[in-house]
């Protein structure tokens, strides 16, 4: 039978924060075109929930508690990974926190920003540097190959008041997914960012559209706020060996924003 050109079957990704918003979109966007998967998150309810449902796709779902802040957790899983599903071809570093509440860094704690910067940027360094650690191993046995991908965020490209933890987190694994592009390529891994605009999910709210919702809007090119289902595409190209060529790269998915600006 001829496969698609985004076909996956046969490949592992694993997905960080794959149990809920943005991260269920990429996972849906997966296992539509039969990739394997596996969800790391820290919600039980939210895991098993979400494997019931990719699962209906026909494809294999592991979920594993796994707190990314931690770098002995994200180690132990790959090992897991790597005795239950035998390989790993793409890796989605999406786990983080909500937003802070806008306020002056004059005001953040050191505590609190060091809180936040052990999952945003932290735990998606250690996500992604494990993953590509195994893909390597894999390359030097003579299957080159494999997909890093970091969620990232418009902040990446322009000021972002009142959240400098947010902002910072990204902009510094914008700069470290470029650094794997450039180190990693001899072995055909690529290493990409997806950067979201306004999107409805359970962190913006994902029901009628409100006030915040409509002002988000107006700055779009397309006028309409992003949704779950816009990263499913995106996650199959990168996933799939149609993105074999493409690497170091920041992908806007943002309905237009920033050629708005």
């Amino acid at each position: 039978m001829t496969r698609g050109l985004f076909d996956l079957h046969g490949k592992v990704t694993v997905i960080t924060g794959g149990n809920s918003g943005l991260g269920l979109g990429f996972a849906r966007g997966i296992a539509r075109q039969g990739g394997d998967l596996e969800i790391w998150a820290r919600n039980a309810e939210r895991n098993a929930a979400a494997k019931k449902e990719l699962e209906a796709y026909g494809v294999r779902v592991i979920t594993r508690q796994v707190d990314v802040a931690s770098e002995p957790q994200i180690i132990a899983a790959y090992a897991a990974l790597l005795q239950e599903s035998g390989r790993v071809d793409c890796v989605i570093a999406n786990a983080g926190l909500p937003p802070p509440r806008t306020r002056s860094m004059l005001e953040l704690s050191t505590r609190e920003y060091l809180d936040f910067i052990d999952v945003s940027l932290h735990g998606a360094f250690y996500t992604l540097r494990e993953g590509a650690r195994l893909m390597v191993q894999r390359a030097e046995a003579g299957e080159r190959g494999g997909s890093l991908v970091f969620c990232g965020s418009l902040s990446m490209f322009k000021g972002l008041p009142g959240k400098p933890s947010y902002a910072g987190s990204k902009g510094a694994m914008g700069a470290i997914v470029r650094s794997m592009a450039a180190e990693f390529g001899k072995y055909g891994i690529r290493a990409n960012t997806v950067a979201p605009g306004y999107i409805k999910t359970g962190m913006t709210g994902a029901g009628e559209l409100s006030d915040l919702d409509r002002f988000m809007m107006a700055k779009n090119a397309i006028p309409r706020p992003g949704y779950m289902a816009d990263f499913e595409g995106i996650a199959a190209y990168l996933a799939s060996d149609a993105s074999a060529f493409h690497s170091g790269d920041t992908l806007t998915i943002d309905g237009g924003s920033m050629v708005m600006m």
